[in-house]
């Protein structure tokens, strides 16, 4: 079959995948804490993709998109008058810590709530449950100086932690503004950012620019889906010919 029609599906496919993060984006503009994705083509002129058959398709058959990094811009701040609300004025992430795995995270939405949790107290080794600040999802807050943060005084300013990255890129996605850091990311160190009580991060995301993608995109795919309509049409009239 004539290779257009093959690039043809594939870049509508493409455009497909590239709306979803763009709408994906839009969806959560008004989210405190969401970084916004960027969808990142490359040509297949050196690659395979697989076929819906199975079979690999030829080379040169139009773009892909191998990646949706993450933009890390910082964006404004909105007053919520919550004394459990943080933002990081600058560079940084809140740690949080999972007790079910062990496991730590890292997001730039401040939402903390506060939530009891058992711990063994290091002057008498009894058991103890107090209260702790908490991301409401049972994870827990990490301080300045690492540890879970105990709340005595729900107005009082916490020793929240703020830490950072050399590198953000590459960083795992894993869903509710939650991010997880990977080799190339760099050791954890503390980071630089201003600590604000009282107010969130507003979401990052450029909704002007996210609506003129939506277009791009739409424009884009009718184009392919043009294109396909081109090629079946060719075949057609070489097919009447034989």
């Amino acid at each position: 079959m004539n290779l257009s029609f093959y690039t043809a599906a594939v870049g509508a496919w493409q455009q497909q995948e590239r709306l979803n993060v763009h709408g994906n984006n839009i969806a959560n503009v008004n989210n405190y804490g969401f970084r916004a994705k960027r969808p990142v083509f490359s040509d297949l002129m050196y690659d395979y993709v697989q076929g819906a058959a199975g079979d690999d398709l030829a080379r040169g058959t139009g773009a892909y998109m191998v990646s949706a990094d993450t933009d890390f811009n910082p964006t404004g701040v909105s007053d919520t008058g919550l004394a459990m609300d943080y933002a990081i004025e600058g560079d940084g992430f809140f740690a949080l810590w999972d007790p079910a795995t062990g496991d730590y995270s890292y997001t730039r939405d401040g939402s903390f709530t506060m939530s009891q949790y058992m711990l063994r107290n290091d002057e008498t080794g009894e058991l103890e449950t107090k209260w702790y600040l908490s991301d409401g999802f049972g994870k827990f807050v990490m301080g300045q100086n690492g540890r879970l943060i105990e709340v005595t005084d729900q107005k009082e300013k916490l020793p929240v932690g703020i830490f950072d990255f050399v590198n953000y890129n590459g960083m795992e996605n894993l869903g509710d503004n939650r991010f997880s850091p990977i080799e190339k990311n760099g050791q954890l160190r503390v980071g630089s950012g201003k600590l604000l009580q009282g107010c969130l991060e507003n979401s990052n995301v450029d909704l002007a620019n996210e609506l003129v993608k939506v277009i791009e995109s739409q424009r884009s795919f009718s184009y392919a889906l043009k294109m396909i309509q081109c090629s079946d049409e060719i075949e057609t009239t070489v097919n009447g010919l034989r």
